[in-house]
């Protein structure tokens, strides 16, 4: 039976997911079988697994990392933001239903048995497990009926390593005061702790290791001095995509929505050097010198048209058109370029029709059942062949539809304006596929590099394992794992 160790923050934000990412890479080469596990995640940045589930990206990412495959069982709970109050649950992989947040709080108590099993089931096959919390368990205002921290920490009897993040400022408050504000037993689930985003020379930090190793009685596992590569690896939030990759020539601009899901498909596109994607913020145009704009995908469809009517992207975006612009829609953007988008089952709201963009000439109806694939594609202009994954809710049909660029099986997917100037697909990830990349760019009047995207992840993750091996006691988190 496996080892476990819980890797917490002592706060939002501070690198818990990095940080797993590369601690499944560093045991997976000190060959032990290692899975990553997350009881509860909230994320729009979803990934299709091999049971044919979805977990969140990060999640998927971790895997890659510890070298298994992606299951649903790594993420059993994952939240998607639908509205400001409200999300749809994923539980082992299966769209659960949608709840409000004080429903939701209810219903966490009876998803904890779902979560422990899921974890059992792995912890069969593994010699470590590496688990990842959410938020952080000083939020004790929620930690009754809590199973993302100390309340799934509690159920299966693991112990906990925190983890602050002193480029933010303040991290000895951090710690000490997440000590200071938990029960004794919780307190106790602690054993280590982790400072993270360290600038500069780490020994100038000895003395606040003591002062807080004195305070709280935790053992330091050390001091992770900044990783200057973790932007190649792809971000887990929609507040970690930066404004711009780099400073290539071909310039992408983006609208960032405000339910922006699935945004990985900007992950190797951002890391071939001849591009430049610009993440373009609410009340701010989109820019004339763009020479693509590229639509991704969104949590809610309907809602997202009227954010971007409000912002006067709709405007910009014709602007973008007659000047001889491209566009591309991805899932939700997709939907959003046609003509009209149907939900008479009031899927994502009251039952209705809105009017889209009408840069394809397709129309959506949006239906509850969810399709979820991982997917091999050719691309119909080239013959090369692709991989990425559907995730999505509607069917999308219409004249532009013949002009399909992509075929899956015997099914043609996509549509594109006449002029070939507007593209729409429901297909994520296809940007990861070498040749397909490089061939897209060519034809959308940009350069490809012939960059490896998935062999500079593997490097990158490789890179992170030997980081946290030179500066953090790997020795003793595994003492500490039980």
């Amino acid at each position: 039976m496996a080892r476990t160790i819980m890797i917490q923050g002592a706060g939002s934000n501070v690198g818990k997911s990095l940080l797993v990412a590369g601690l499944c890479r560093a045991f997976w080469q000190r060959g032990m079988t290692v899975f990553p596990f997350k009881p509860q995640n909230m994320s729009n940045n979803a990934a299709v697994t091999v049971d044919h589930g979805e977990i969140g990206r990060a999640q998927a990412l971790q895997a890659w990392a510890a070298r298994v495959d992606p299951h649903s069982d790594l993420n059993p709970v994952l939240l998607k933001p639908e509205t400001e109050t409200g999300a749809q649950v994923i539980l082992q992989g299966r769209r659960l239903g949608s709840v409000r947040a004080r429903e939701y709080a209810q219903l966490k108590p009876k998803l904890l048995p779902a979560v422990v099993e899921s974890y059992e089931r792995l912890r069969k096959r593994a010699d470590l497990m590496i688990v990842e919390g959410a938020g952080s368990p000083a939020e004790i205002n929620l930690r009754d009926g809590d199973i993302a921290n100390m309340g799934f920490a509690e159920a299966v009897n693991a112990p906990v390593v925190l983890v602050g993040d002193i480029d933010r400022g303040g991290v000895i408050a951090q710690i000490v005061g997440t000590s200071a504000v938990l029960s004794p037993s919780d307190r106790k689930r602690i054993r280590g702790f982790i400072i993270n985003k360290f600038r500069g020379d780490p020994t100038l930090f000895d003395q606040g290791l003591s002062e807080i190793v004195e305070r709280t009685g935790w053992h330091s596992l050390g001091v992770v001095p900044w990783f200057d590569d973790a932007g190649k690896l792809p971000a887990e939030d929609i507040m970690d995509i930066r404004p711009t990759r780099n400073q290539g020539a071909f310039r992408i601009a983006v609208p960032r929505l405000s339910r922006i899901a699935n945004f990985d498909d900007l992950d190797p596109l951002g890391l071939e050097p001849g591009v430049s994607i610009e993440i373009i913020e609410p009340g701010t145009p989109l820019p004339g010198t763009a020479d693509l704009v590229l639509i991704p995908g969104t949590k809610a469809t309907i809602a997202e048209l009227q954010f971007f009517r409000q912002q006067g992207w709709d405007i910009d975006l014709m602007a973008h058109v007659r000047r001889g612009g491209r566009v591309l829609g991805i899932c939700g953007g997709y939907q959003m370029l046609g003509r009209e988008i149907i939900d008479a089952d009031g899927i994502e709201g009251p039952p209705g029709r809105v009017a889209g963009l009408g840069l394809l000439d397709v129309v959506t109806e949006m239906k509850p059942e969810k399709h979820l694939a991982n997917i091999e594609a050719e691309h119909l202009a080239s013959g090369v062949m692709l991989q990425g994954y559907e995730i999505h809710m509607g069917r999308t049909t219409g004249p532009d539809c013949k002009r399909a660029w992509l075929a899956i099986g015997d099914r043609r997917e996509g549509a594109m304006s006449r002029d070939g100037r507007v593209q729409g697909c429901y297909l994520h990830g296809m940007f990861a596929s070498d040749r397909f990349r490089a061939l897209w760019l060519r034809e959308m009047g940009g350069e490809g590099s012939g960059l490896a995207f998935s062999a500079e992840i593997e490097a990158t993750l490789d890179s992170l394992a030997e980081h946290l091996e030179r500066h953090l006691d790997l020795d003793l988190l595994l003492t500490l794992a039980e």
